[in-house]
């Protein structure tokens, strides 16, 4: 694995470098890591490394439900169809679309059930491979850099939220603190300042135990305006993550954040900044209580295992060539993505109903 800095690294990390300086000589992680992710030209997101990808040959750093297998987004097709007959609308809405992928998929799926097919992604490199991807649709795919006032249709996003930044929070000797950034040589070290900020739910331990965190106003700030936007229709966001008790669990004292790069995965997101994926996990939780203050309601939670058997994982699997096989029975299995990944439906403007994807295996009552 490539660790020396590149021309690359070298610029992010001086405009980072500048902003810890404007900010007094220390920035909050979630500040860092949305410059680290998303500065325009430089960020992880916004410059022209590969992203996706099966193996690491490619240049790629990881792979996501939709490269492992297409069956991913033909199953997921499934749970919008029925959700834009139950909205009565016409539009998809996909968030963070990557290499266009699962907009190819849906597409190809939903026919003429999807008029228009809608993707917001900031990163301007991402927005030219998915249009060339996605050509042969032609004006039935549009992107946008933002929400329109209002809005409706079905919305889609997987692993959109992981993404997003997130603060960090650390409690050492009974006391808890912010983990920031301070400029240390010619590279970047961790610094705590004591913060009235809280996890939602903390955890029950010893005074002298040390314990990281993170929380996401960030995650549940989007999904406060997508509640608020969406005059009809509803909201299926698949990534990896937990319930609020178990996300808080003393035993998880390390917290989630981690990194991607070549398909290794590493705790050091100050290292190689604009090389690396920043990650952590999802509080689903607190997306569902961020939903339902803004008018949202929750029609399941589940296992993406879950979710894809019940949109007919099963009887797809049997239909496939051995060669494909293999790779679409990961998106079910335990120790690949089948449980780790979950999905959440939420809808707004119409009455609930029992969805598809959440008929067996629905877990909403340990959110």
């Amino acid at each position: 694995m490539n660790t020396e800095p590149d021309s690359l690294t070298t610029a992010l990390a001086a405009r980072i470098a500048k902003a810890i300086d404007a900010n007094g000589g220390w920035l909050p992680f979630d500040e860092f890591m949305r410059l680290a992710l998303y500065e325009p030209g430089l960020g992880y997101y916004a410059n022209e490394r590969a992203k996706f990808g099966a193996m690491p040959s490619s240049g790629s750093d990881f792979v996501t439900a939709p490269e492992l297998s297409p069956v991913f987004g033909q199953l997921l097709a499934a749970q919008v169809a029925e959700a834009l007959q139950r909205t009565q609308t016409d539009e998809v809405w996909e968030f963070g679309a990557g290499s266009g992928a699962l907009a190819e998929q849906l597409l190809s799926t939903l026919g003429d059930a999807c008029r228009r097919y809608t993707i917001v992604d900031l990163s301007g490199t991402l927005r030219a491979r998915q249009q060339a991807r996605l050509a042969a649709f032609g004006d039935r795919v549009r992107w946008v850099a933002e929400l329109p006032a209002q809005m409706q249709g079905v919305v889609v996003g997987n692993e959109v939220l992981d993404a997003m930044p997130v603060k960090l929070l650390v409690r050492k000797a009974g006391e808890w603190h912010e983990r920031g950034v301070v400029v240390q040589g010619e590279g970047f070290a961790w610094s705590d300042r004591p913060s009235a900020l809280r996890p939602p739910a903390e955890p029950e331990l010893p005074p002298e135990a040390e314990y990281l965190t993170e929380i996401h106003p960030q995650a549940e700030a989007f999904v406060a305006t997508l509640g608020e936007r969406l005059a009809r229709g509803a909201l299926l966001l698949v990534d990896y993550g937990f319930g609020e008790a178990e996300y808080y669990h003393p035993q998880r004292h390390m917290g989630t954040l981690v990194c991607h790069h070549l398909h290794q995965v590493d705790a050091d997101p100050l290292a190689l900044v604009g090389h690396k994926d920043i990650t952590a996990h999802v509080n689903f939780t607190g997306i569902a209580v961020a939903a339902q203050d803004a008018g949202l309601d929750v029609l399941g939670y589940t296992t993406q295992a879950h979710l894809l058997i019940n949109c007919g994982l099963l009887q797809k699997l049997e239909l496939l060539p051995q060669t494909e096989r293999a790779a679409a029975a990961k998106l079910m299995m335990e120790q690949e993505m089948g449980e780790l990944f979950k999905a959440i439906l939420l809808a707004k403007g119409v009455a609930p109903w029992a969805a598809l994807g959440f008929e067996r295996g629905d877990r909403t009552h340990r959110l």
